[in-house]
């Protein structure tokens, strides 16, 4: 199990991450050496813990568990660990879809009009 820190001053702390292989979702390793959806439940490490955290995420990643692990600043709000970097911010809140695209969406297909009964039906065997 990859040993977690506390922030004592002495130095940034980072948090490991990655792409869980199944689905694709950013995952971040936890204090008991498993993977969480939640950036809140990721273990934050010092310099001197940052090493063996990484190795147990790329052995994960051997295990094709994780996809891309490394390590990235986080600092802790209160105990809890929150990335200092925008692009992981983005990775931690999910994926951004944008669903209201306005003018640049495209107009409704036209799809055929069905045939009258009358003409019958076009199955084999009836």
């Amino acid at each position: 199990m990859a040993k977690q820190t506390q922030d004592r001053g002495t130095g940034e702390l980072v948090a490991v991450t990655a792409n869980r292989l199944a689905d694709g979702v950013v995952v971040w390793l936890t204090a008991t050496d498993g993977w969480s959806e939640r950036v809140e439940l990721a273990a934050a490490f010092d310099a001197a813990g940052a090493p063996g955290a990484l190795e147990v995420a790329r052995e994960h990643e051997r295990r094709r568990v994780v996809v891309e692990p490394y390590t990235t600043e986080v600092v802790l709000n209160e105990g809890v660990p929150e990335p200092k970097r925008l692009r992981e911010k983005i990775r931690a809140a999910g994926p951004t879809v944008r669903l209201d695209l306005g003018n640049q969406s495209l107009p409704p297909p036209v799809l055929p009009t069905p045939a009258p009964a009358a003409f019958g039906s076009f199955y084999a065997g009836e």
